[in-house]
């Protein structure tokens, strides 16, 4: 399976496996080949094809808010972020400009926000502030489901009301599948209005639920490097399809 980037190159590159050992290098992993093996194929581009977007990566959760859970107790913030970072560093490697809402798992709550719905109002307000003073602005928020049932398992994007939104949540839903999920059935869909981070951003935005932590074997693949990488790169060459498209 192919996935095309085009980059910010003057010359025609063909990367395979280089670029897979380029990104396995700047994380410091160890991802054996396989033959379903996310390969990226890289073609040029005019040089300023992307100049002024930014990717906005919104970790979800973080700080006193640690979203769903594993059984073990191991947080969806913490998961959250490690996709948010390894995304990060893919896409800055790949010459795409990006802005974080968060970098780490401690959030800089001011004193006058003394309880933890007020901190997570503050948090929330922030970071729709942050998202809507970015002009050109592309927002993947990343997320991990939960269920009662231990059963569902599987990644689905959800896409705000916001134009170019519907449209970038297709094309990661659909490398999603492709790419990892091959069994899964689930669709890309509207998000609830519930959500207020999603609702009130001006700029096109997906909310991204990688797998569910309630099920014992997605969430320990969802824990592994290896899974948090071929995460990372296939949203970031969703979002380029997208630019592209």
């Amino acid at each position: 399976m192919f996935i095309t980037l085009k980059l910010k190159k003057a010359l025609v590159i063909s990367f395979g496996v280089l670029l897979f050992a380029a990104i396995i290098a700047i994380m410091a992993l160890s991802i054996k080949e396989k033959n379903d093996e996310i390969v990226l194929e890289a073609m040029a581009v005019t040089e300023d094809a992307y100049e002024g977007d930014i990717l906005i990566i919104d970790a979800g959760h973080g700080g006193l808010d640690g979203g769903a859970s594993t059984s073990d107790g191991v947080t969806e913030s913490d998961i959250n972020l490690a996709v948010a970072l390894k995304m990060e560093a893919v896409a800055n490697f790949l010459g795409i400009s990006t802005v974080m809402t968060r970098e780490s798992a401690d959030l800089n709550y001011p004193e006058s926000e003394s309880t933890i719905a007020a901190r997570k109002v503050w948090d929330q307000k922030t970071r729709v502030d942050l998202i809507n003073s970015i002009e050109s602005g592309y927002l993947i928020s990343v997320h991990q489901n939960s269920y009662p049932d231990a059963r569902p398992r599987g990644s689905q994007v959800l896409y705000a009301k916001t134009e170019g939104s519907q449209t970038l949540g297709e094309i990661a839903h659909s490398n999603l599948i492709e790419q990892l999920n091959p069994d899964n059935r689930r669709v890309a869909a509207p998000i609830s209005e519930s959500i207020f981070l999603m609702k009130s951003v001006n700029c096109p935005a997906i909310l991204v639920e990688c797998g569910f932590l309630s099920n014992k074997d997605e969430a320990a693949i969802l824990q592994t490097e290896e899974y948090k990488t071929k995460l990372a790169i296939v949203l970031v060459a969703s979002y380029l399809q997208f630019c592209d498209s």
